[in-house]
């Protein structure tokens, strides 16, 4: 049932049902289906509908909040909320889209995680292989075209990609060996250079540098020509 607009054409607010164990089960799991969660989180969740609820029927919020506490912990027995999965998956999402371990950590204890799920949850990142501080360091400086994947202007733009590093929570080493760094990614430490690139010390970036320069520069003169032959027909 749709909410009907008053005579000033607002929208009226339909008014909260009262909350019982089963429609607060019902709640629960719908909003598990849509989302991943944490046992903290689905508790603030849960608690605004019921101070909703008590609101508009003067029920009473102590009864509602032992309601949320007994559904929790049987959600929780059940293996249906499980903090340290849940710190696990969102870590390894964040860190492949670039997050560092200090964002991790925040948004982690956020969602109400315990700390030392967060710990061990960080630690699990770096026995996976490699340093996953560095790895996402370097996923967010390629998302934004930061340090060695900036074709142009990069010595110019070094202390603003810093700076972006920083406010993502890397530390001040690890933003500097990924700005620094000479190629974008390991693999193309072993990128062999075609003939033409023998001058360029077998660089990726600076012979596609130059190659995009050589194209602009023979686009450029193409435009030239035609305008030339275009002026010379009229």
């Amino acid at each position: 049932m749709t909410a009907k607009p008053t005579a000033q054409g607002q929208r009226r607010h339909r008014r909260p049902r009262r909350m019982t164990p089963d429609r607060l089960h019902r709640i629960a799991l719908h909003y598990l289906e849509r989302y991943a969660s944490s046992a903290d989180n689905l508790r603030r969740v849960l608690m605004r509908r019921v101070e909703r609820a008590a609101r508009a029927h003067g029920s009473d919020r102590g009864e509602g909040a032992a309601m949320v506490e007994d559904l929790v912990a049987r959600l929780a027995a059940a293996g249906i909320l499980d903090d340290a999965a849940y710190a696990r998956a969102k870590a390894q999402s964040q860190s492949r889209a670039g997050k560092s371990g200090r964002a991790i950590a925040h948004y982690l204890r956020a969602k109400g995680v315990d700390r030392s799920h967060i710990e061990a949850t960080l630690e699990a990142l770096e026995t996976d292989g490699g340093d996953p501080e560095l790895n996402a360091a370097i996923r967010y400086a390629r998302r934004r075209r930061l340090g060695p994947w900036r074709l142009r202007d990069r010595a110019e733009q070094r202390e603003r990609g810093l700076a972006a590093m920083g406010r993502r929570g890397f530390d001040y080493g690890t933003a500097r060996a990924v700005i620094d760094r000479r190629t974008p990614s390991p693999c193309l430490r072993r990128w062999t250079a075609p003939p033409d690139a023998v001058s360029y010390n077998g660089s990726a970036v600076e012979y596609f540098t130059r190659l995009i320069e050589k194209r602009e520069l023979t686009a450029l003169m193409n435009g030239r020509r035609s305008n030339r032959v275009d002026t010379n027909r009229s």
